[in-house]
């Protein structure tokens, strides 16, 4: 009965279902029901009569307009799947029922030349990284094809090959609607909410297996090398941002760990914290993954909108199941969609991207969509008729059973990571907030950097009650009126006085000094400070996006992660300026922190994982400002 079904189904051209293999699963799951567009996450039909109802849906990209973020609308919709239907299918039987057929591919290559992909790459690290609008950015570019064999067909023997090759997916699916086709092995849990608890998954650095499998000595090269770490890094910090955002306990760090694919590992970190809000913010607010953007997230979308060619469509959304518990509510299990290829009127496209950062090699970038690319086509078996293709891995390969993970040279490198990160974020932190400033309030002004909200759960650690407010809602009211000012982090160049953001974080940053109250200025809004006491800004020769240092704060060395391309420089060996105490590099001159009457400020990041003496830096400086 239950196969027919999947039977009559494929068979129906009208009909919508999903087919979804979970990680070390022995099923495959059927859901079917009826399709309804919506126009926001908050109206996926979760009830209905009341009664709570499975909804499963496909999240495009442009939804990330929802956070208020920028993005080319290509009409993408948020597609529904309200399900009536939801078997459990043995695997092995649903591999017998599936078809086989041979779906050649014609007219095949990537949208993008490799030579133009390797300029925008190089564009990306110059005009954008160089000056100070991020620490990575993902571009993407599509390889493309036609086929002449029947969609569902198609999509149905993809699947089938997925899942008789491909290994270490924690969803392989495939979508099967009216015009939306999409069929995948996803490695990345981008977010869960279940039990109260929200995990995140974040996944970076890509090792495609060399021909025969990996090896240990290969893995370990791959695993030393430092653009492959900062990568990760800098993807657990953006990640963070989001846990601190909807999570009471801001998230813990466990991990590293390897993602071990049939063609490709990964390194990842799971992210866990406590929430009580409803999946459908928690997945709003966690829109959407900086592997597949960049970071930070808000400006990532607008060089996203600068420099990619067409809109995104579902690349790089999600693929979001809202399932009944129960409580009455809602879990949420919500994989993105990334190592996926969509079919429409015969149309294939495999989108595909790299992150860049200040290390990247545009050569490089360009190979690494080639072996994505090439992972995908040849994990669902494709045939190339042309020779534009990237290069596949044999479809009938084995894949390789044994895991690497448990080397303990492997073990030892993967563990090393750890060393260089900061234990606040290692260790559980609950949620006492009774710290030495308990009593005293705080205004977070976000500059369009949400490491504002990492910092605020930290300033909730040593006491603090506080609110964050984005720059164009930082009111003279509130910023005269509450016991400390922190004027945050953000993109761009603070000589920059045309931006109306940087135009209001300077008033912000003067209007608080000159009235004498306590103030905190965060790496964009220190260098601010440093240009209002006469101190010299100019661009780094090379920007520190990620990069972790050990640098002199007023007697104590501290270890300290930096993502920034501009920096405020005295002459070496000046101590003071004007009211202002200096702390800065005893060679370059570069400003590490200044203090004075009422303020301190600080050039790094104290909330980053990479800053391992963050949490005391920080308290130091507030208590220095509020004193």
């Amino acid at each position: 009965m239950t196969l027919s079904r999947l039977a009559e189904l494929s068979a129906d051209p009208a009909a919508s279902f999903v087919l979804i293999a979970r990680d070390g699963a022995d099923t495959v799951e059927l859901l079917a029901g009826d399709v309804v567009d919506v126009d926001l996450l908050a109206d996926i039909p979760l009830v209905e009569g009341g009664t709570a109802r499975e909804v499963f849906a496909l999240v495009p990209y442009r939804q990330v307009r929802e956070r208020g973020f920028s993005a080319q609308d290509d009409g993408a919709p948020l597609r529904c799947i309200v399900v009536d239907e939801h078997l459990e299918l043995p695997a092995s039987d649903v591999l017998d029922a599936l078809p086989a057929e041979n779906v050649p591919l014609r007219d095949g290559g990537f949208d993008i030349a490799d030579d133009e992909y390797a300029r925008i790459v190089e564009r990306v690290i110059a005009d954008e990284i160089g000056n100070g609008e991020g620490a990575n950015f993902v571009i993407r570019r599509d390889y493309t094809a036609s086929i002449d064999v029947d969609e569902r067909t198609a999509a149905l023997t993809w699947f089938r090959a997925l899942l008789t090759h491909e290994r270490g997916a924690y969803w392989t699916f495939a979508v099967i609607t009216p015009n939306r086709i999409a069929v995948g092995a996803s490695p990345e849990a981008h977010v869960v909410a279940r039990d109260g608890i929200v995990t995140m998954n974040p996944i970076s650095g890509t090792f495609r297996h060399p021909q025969g499998g990996a090896t240990k000595e290969t893995l370990v090269d791959f695993l030393s090398s430092t653009k492959e770490t900062e990568e990760l890094f800098m993807v657990v910090d953006e990640e963070l941002k989001m846990m601190s955002a909807v999570c009471s306990d801001g998230g813990r760090i466990t991990g590293p760990h390897l993602k071990e694919m049939s063609r490709l590992t990964h390194t990842e970190y799971m992210l866990r914290g406590r929430s009580r809000l409803d999946p459908r913010d928690i997945l709003r607010e966690t829109m959407f993954a900086p592997t597949v953007t960049g970071s930070p997230m808000q400006n990532a979308c607008a060089v996203i909108g600068r420099h990619e060619r067409k809109p995104r469509g579902y690349y790089s959304g999600v693929a979001a199941l809202f399932t009944p518990n129960a409580e009455g509510g809602h879990d949420l299990d919500a994989p993105i969609l990334i190592r996926t290829v969509y079919v429409n009127d015969g149309a294939l496209s495999v989108p595909v991207g790299a992150t860049l950062v200040r290390h990247s090699d545009p050569y490089g970038e360009v190979s690494e969509t080639h072996g994505k690319a090439a992972g995908v086509l040849g994990a669902i078996g494709a045939i190339a008729l042309d020779r534009t293709a990237p290069a596949q891995d044999d479809p009938d390969a084995p894949a390789a059973p044994r895991s690497l993970a448990d080397d303990p040279t492997v073990a030892e490198l993967l563990a090393s990571r750890n060393s260089r990160l900061a234990e606040f974020w290692l260790n559980p932190q609950g949620e006492d907030f009774t710290g030495p400033f308990a009593g005293r309030s705080a205004l977070v002004v976000d500059a369009e950097d949400r490491f504002t909200t990492m910092l605020a759960h930290q300033l909730r650690h040593l006491g603090l009650d506080v609110t964050i407010v984005p720059w164009n809602e930082a009111d003279d009211a509130a910023v005269d009126t509450t016991d400390l000012v922190v004027a945050g982090p953000g993109p761009g160049d603070p000589r920059d006085i045309a931006s109306p953001r940087i135009s209001r974080m300077r008033h912000v940053v003067a209007r608080r000094r000159d009235a004498g109250r306590p103030l905190l200025a965060v790496c964009l809004s220190h260098q601010i400070l440093a240009d209002g006491l006469g101190i010299e800004l100019t661009p780094l020769d090379s920007p520190h996006q990620g990069l972790q240092k050990s640098v002199p704060v007023f007697g104590e060395n501290a270890s300290i992660g930096f993502y920034n391309t501009f920096t405020a420089r005295v002459a070496p060996g000046t101590a003071s300026v004007g009211v202002a105490e200096v702390s800065a590099d005893p060679t370059t001159g570069d400003v590490y922190s200044l203090r004075g009457p009422g303020f301190a400020s600080v050039q790094g990041h104290l909330e980053s994982i990479l800053s391992r003496d963050g949490i005391r830096t920080l308290e130091r400086l507030v208590a220095h400002a509020l004193n």
